[in-house]
């Protein structure tokens, strides 16, 4: 009992209350997920739409994610984080609402790519606020905490949101926005804003800070990260778009696909939170470089696989990859976001999840269908040790730039202190937010 305790304290222990109502937010958020795990069966079956139609909901509603998260990060930065979340939580309830009700095809469409919007637009802010709120030294455990969290209330929402349809599609709706609600609420009434200006000197000669766009555009260190997570992205995605497909060639009905992938959520939510002491200390570029080695043995073995337990054999494999990738993503994509633009980075990196997941099913159908099965599948474990080799490699340059952001050099002073200074030209005409919009983007 005294080991047990042990752990419960070192795993959960220390951490500020703010991070507790953004966790409590986050499960009770997806514990009403309901939508969009039948959000296809809904379209086909209850609105009579065809599988083209329905796709073209469903890439709106991707399209849509991709502009929130764009225009998420900048409104986390220059709005500020407790705005943003409240606007895209709010705003999401009420597209979901409209979604369950809207009837031609025009309308459905319309609120998909605008629910899409707003949903996506909180993962920017919450990212940068957990960043904000958490100390360094136990963001590894708040972030496994937190993808805990995503993982047994997205589970939970799988088995309640089909005995919620049995009572009418439109309560999935319904629920789905009233748990939003509630997570508004929680963070109205619980999360103060955590945002921080620094207070930074002119650059040599008079010039003005780079503007926020350029000086993404010219972090290679930061860009050549998130293009590695968007090859992870892809490969990680086919367990949606294509796992189902092949199972189905081996003569597996869905409810075997379902059995099968609910393996995924079951090995998370028992095992992910005994995965930071499992790491803790370790070169995070040697995790990455194993955890993108793992997933690609998973996935490639899935070309051999031709009975239910093997495909089971091939999930358990790969989702030990997911548990050791994500909380060392999240820490190291915490630390390479500079405080005043950490809403923007947190933008871009959740658009490469965006990307691949309106790219991955289509390329691999395409893979799939000119190459075959099999070549699909050996080459995501070719693509897997690819990204090992590269994460070994750029490894040291994330860590220096690390390094080079961990100290504040600079003094910090609350937003409500001061006044707001006005954004350059340059970087307001780049970063002008157009309209206000995480995670299974699990990672």
């Amino acid at each position: 009992m005294r080991t047990v305790r042990s752990w419960f304290q070192d795993t959960t222990g220390g951490l500020p209350r703010t991070f507790w109502y953004l966790w409590t937010g986050t499960l009770i958020n997806r514990l009403g997920s309901f939508v969009l795990v039948f959000l296809a069966i809904y379209l086909t079956q209850e609105r009579g739409f065809s599988p083209t139609q329905a796709g073209l909901v469903l890439g709106l509603w991707g399209v849509g994610g991709a502009v929130g998260t764009t225009v998420g990060g900048t409104l986390t930065d220059r709005w500020g984080r407790r705005p943003t979340l409240l606007t895209a939580h709010l705003g999401a309830a009420t597209m979901m609402l409209a979604l369950g009700f809207a009837r031609p095809l025009w309308a459905v469409a319309t609120g998909a790519l605008l629910l899409g919007m707003f949903a996506e637009a909180a993962r920017p802010a919450f990212g940068a606020m957990m960043i904000d709120v958490v100390p360094e030294k136990d963001r590894l455990r708040a972030f496994s905490l937190n993808y805990w969290a995503i993982n047994l209330g997205f589970a939970c929402a799988a088995v309640l949101a089909g005995f919620a349809a049995q009572a009418g599609y439109l309560l999935l709706f319904v629920v789905d926005a009233a748990t939003t609600v509630v997570t508004a609420l929680i963070i109205f009434t619980r999360v103060r804003e955590t945002r921080r200006v620094s207070v930074a000197p002119a650059r040599p000669g008079g010039a003005a800070p780079l503007g926020a766009l350029r000086t993404i555009a010219t972090d290679r260190v930061f860009l050549g990260f998130v293009a590695l997570n968007l090859f992870a992205a892809l490969v990680f995605l086919q367990h949606i778009s294509m796992l189902p497909i092949a199972m189905g060639d081996s003569g597996l009905s869905p409810a075997t696909y379902g059995s099968v992938i609910a393996l995924n959520g079951v090995l998370i939510v028992v095992g992910q939170l005994f995965v930071p002491r499992l790491i803790r200390g370790r070169s995070r570029s040697h995790v990455l470089a194993l955890a993108s080695l793992v997933m690609g043995v998973g996935f490639g073995l899935t070309a051999f696989a031709d009975a239910a337990w093997f495909y089971g054999l091939t999930v358990l494999i790969w989702t030990l990859g997911e548990m050791l990738n994500s909380p060392s993503n999240a820490t190291l994509i915490a630390e390479l976001s500079p405080d005043r633009l950490r809403g923007r980075y947190q933008g871009v990196f959740s658009l490469s999840w965006q990307i691949a997941g309106a790219v991955a099913p289509i390329l691999g159908g395409l893979v799939r269908e000119r190459a075959g099965n099999t070549e699909l599948w050996l080459g995501c474990a070719a693509i897997g040790a690819l990204m090992a080799v590269a994460h070994l490699v750029s490894g040291p340059a994330r860590e220096r730039r690390a390094a080079q952001l961990r100290p504040a050099t600079q003094p910090v002073t609350p937003v409500t202190a001061v006044r707001q200074p006005a954004p350059q030209a340059a970087e307001a005409a780049a970063t002008a937010p157009a309209e206000p919009v995480a995670a299974h983007t699990p990672s």
